[in-house]
């Protein structure tokens, strides 16, 4: 059976949000509001929010630059994963990835196509590691931000879920 562990400590993470758009600003971000909402309802701290362009360099710079914070442990991107010329979020951070976390990009169209049908195709939702930090890119939509963390991420970004979770393994990302 899997869930939250009765008795073992939750342990907060320092969550940045990071909004890819040419169009959205902080009082229009449905997206990251929501993603902060869900990451502070679950006990998490909320570490940075900003919006970029769709642009790669923008997009890239930002998260190195979170990368290099240690109060950052994992950085969640919404908007830019579709497949449309503007849409390069996927391109911007997969290069920074050491390890890519397939099993998200898997599960979360597993979720997605509950909710959306086949067209979760549309998505390239992906996960990875970078520098000891968890990246996310999630869709844009507040359905897909719903989805990814609802289903997956504040299950796997809890301490205390079982069989096992991500927050646990943090300490030894590093490990060589």
């Amino acid at each position: 059976m899997t869930g939250a562990e009765h008795g073992a400590a939750f342990e907060p993470l320092g969550i940045a949000v990071l909004t890819i758009s040419d169009t959205r600003t902080r009082a229009d971000d449905r997206s990251g509001q929501l993603l902060v909402e869900r990451l502070e309802g679950a006990g998490h701290r909320l570490a940075a929010r900003d919006i970029v362009r769709d642009d790669i360099a923008a997009i890239r710079a930002k998260v190195t630059a979170w990368l290099e914070d240690p109060a950052i442990e994992v950085i969640l991107t919404t908007g830019g994963t579709g497949l449309t010329g503007r849409d390069v979020t996927i391109e911007a951070l997969r290069p920074l990835f050491e390890k890519e976390i397939e099993g998200f990009s898997v599960l979360f169209h597993m979720v997605s196509v509950r909710s959306v049908g086949t067209s979760t195709i549309q998505s390239r939702a992906c996960g990875g590691l970078a520098r000891g930090t968890y990246v996310f890119c999630l869709p844009g939509s507040t359905g897909a931000v719903k989805d990814g963390w609802d289903e997956i991420l504040v299950h796997q970004l809890d301490s205390r879920h079982r069989p096992c979770n991500l927050a646990e393994i943090r300490p030894r990302l590093g490990e060589r």
